[in-house]
Parts: C-alpha cells; structure tokens; sequence
C-alpha cells in the first residue's frame, strides 16, 4: 500500500472502526520515504513528506469500510528537565540547541533523546535531567540551516558582507 498523503488524525475522527497502529520511532516521523509494516501485518509504503513536514501521533494514513492505519509514535527514553524559571528554561534550551541535538517541549518540561555525555553534563551544569521512558511528540522547529563553524564554512557574518556588498552589472 502506497501512502502519499495524511487524511486526518485520530483526535479529530471519533470512530468504532478497527485501528492498525504504523508503529514508528520519534526519528521515524520526519523520514521522507518508508516501508513499514503495521501492528497487523499491512505492508505500508510512505513517498509524501516534504521538507518540514512529519507524522504525528494519530495521524490517519489510510481508512476504508473496516478499518483505519494510524501512526503511534513510540516511548523512547529520554532526558526530561522541568526547568524553574524562564531563565533556566532559555539557558538549557539554549547549549542544547547549540550542540545540535533535537529538543522537545511538552508539558513545560523540555526533553531530548537520551544520551550519557550530554545527561552527565547537564547535571555537572547544575540541571535536574531525569532518564525516563516517554513519547517525543512536540519537535521543535528550527529555522536554522546546517552551517558550519569555524573554518568548515561560512559564518553568518561573512553571508551579510556578501549580501551588503555592492553588484557589480
């Protein structure tokens, strides 16, 4: 089955249809092009995502008379802060964005998948992270472009010279 398209989410569809999870990973959901299989044995594949764009939990990528394929995003772990002040919040958000690792935010409390070296160094940072097993579901967007630092690339200043500077016709 060739899904091209979402048609809809389980929160929106209230329905005694039968329901075939796609069970994917957090890092699954921004994959343009897929094959799966779901919960039932339903070979699914995915050719739609554009840039940008990802499944969520409860999306709908298939429905007939009897049943509806929806995706579950599965529990991974993870390290959960529930930072005390807006500062805090700013400030972890911040070095985690700059070590290029993605970040959630749900329920005020701001998650990542969990690695060791970045758990060690926020608590040496003076966080609370805590390890636990839950569902990435609210992925921050960034508007951010892959770059480079130091000599792999040009800086962000370099780019606004070369914009400033005067076309030669």
């Amino acid at each position: 089955m060739i899904i091209n398209q979402i048609i809809g989410n389980l929160s929106e569809n209230l329905t005694a249809k039968t329901i075939d999870y796609l069970d994917l990973e957090w890092f699954e959901t921004t994959k343009r092009i897929q094959r799966k299989k779901t919960r039932q044995g339903t070979d699914v594949a995915i050719k739609f995502l554009r840039e940008g764009q990802r499944l969520r939990e409860g999306d709908i990528l298939f429905e007939d008379a009897e049943k509806i394929i929806a995706i579950n995003v599965l529990e991974t772990e993870a390290i959960v802060m529930s930072p005390s002040s807006l500062l805090e919040m700013g400030t972890v958000c911040y070095e985690i964005g700059n070590k290029h690792i993605p970040l959630f935010i749900q329920n005020d409390k701001v998650l990542l998948p969990f690695e060791m070296p970045m758990f060690r160094w926020l608590e040496a940072s003076g966080f609370r992270p805590e390890k636990q097993s839950v569902k990435l579901l609210n992925l921050l967007k960034s508007n951010v472009e892959p770059h480079g630092h130091g000599s792999l690339g040009s800086t962000i200043f370099t780019k606004i010279l070369k914009m400033a500077a005067p076309k030669d016709e």
